[in-house]
């Protein structure tokens, strides 16, 4: 992006041109359609190693780049979070067994712009107290994306989210949160999934950013693994995760992470 025409709110968010839109639209339906495509090889006795090179190789086959091998060290192009893992959950060797619930989160970066999504997806067949679950955090991640519009601020965002979850007797993650994005992969703000009607910086348009709820069907609390990433629920709850990458526009919000075939839901067959 030309620099002489990036604009900043006071609050160091950056606020794109109409003309980047085309390049968060690539990245995003890119990630989207990988994710797509990743959906056949969640079956018990996979791997998510096996998930994750399966990834890896569409993204290489696209022309892109994976955002998060190499990034502060990380070397695989997924995280993959089981049952109980919130988020950052390394690929293994361990096999999915029947009933597992699993987020798989990919960026990708298509002509230095970044595509940042992650959904749901299930080994076999989905477990009734799993499926509350994933209802539950599918519908708050599009409350928060409806009150995504000018004039109003990311406390409005958390707070759709966070009495949607918590009217379900759930809970909503607070140690993790969205981020802007763009040609970089984390910026300002962060997006946070509860908070006060009114509060922290106002939408403007041209803002992008992603939008990632993870609930947890206990507590909230969690804590990260020795290996400096994976992040479990402290009670050993499960928890679940959905993301979508968007832009402010004049009336509203684009979603640039929409599946093109519909899957974005795990029980979309």
């Amino acid at each position: 992006m030309d620099e002489t025409r990036t604009r900043l709110t006071r609050d160091g968010i950056r606020l794109h041109e109409a003309s980047d839109f085309e390049g968060m639209r690539a990245a995003g339906r890119l990630a989207a359609d990988i994710l797509d495509r990743v959906a056949p090889l969640v079956v018990p006795g996979a791997t998510t190693a096996e998930i994750d090179k399966a990834v890896e190789d569409m993204v290489v086959q696209a022309g892109a780049t994976s955002a998060t091998i190499g990034y502060k060290g990380y070397q695989h192009a997924t995280c993959i979070s089981v049952n109980h893992v919130v988020c950052h959950g390394i690929p293994s060797d361990k096999k999915l067994r029947e009933g597992d619930i699993l987020n798989i989160d990919v960026t990708v970066i298509v002509d230095g712009w970044f595509g940042d999504t992650s959904r749901m997806y299930v080994a076999g067949k989905l477990p009734r107290k799993a499926e509350r679950l994933v209802q539950v955090t599918h519908d708050a991640l599009f409350k928060g994306i409806e009150a995504v519009r000018p004039g109003n601020t990311f406390g409005d965002i958390g707070h759709a989210i966070q009495t949607y979850v918590e009217a379900h007797r759930m809970s909503v993650v607070r140690d993790f949160c969205g981020h802007g994005l763009g040609q970089v992969f984390h910026a300002p703000p962060n997006v946070l999934h509860y908070g006060r009607p009114g509060t922290g910086p106002v939408l403007e348009e041209g803002m992008f950013f992603t939008i990632e709820p993870m609930v947890n069907l206990g507590r909230p609390e969690t804590k990260v693994l020795s290996d400096d990433w994976t992040a479990v629920t402290r009670d050993k709850s499960l928890s679940a995760q959905f993301e979508h990458s968007i832009g402010v526009t004049a009336d509203g919000c684009e979603i640039f992470t929409l599946s093109p075939a519909n899957r974005f839901h795990p029980t979309w067959e």
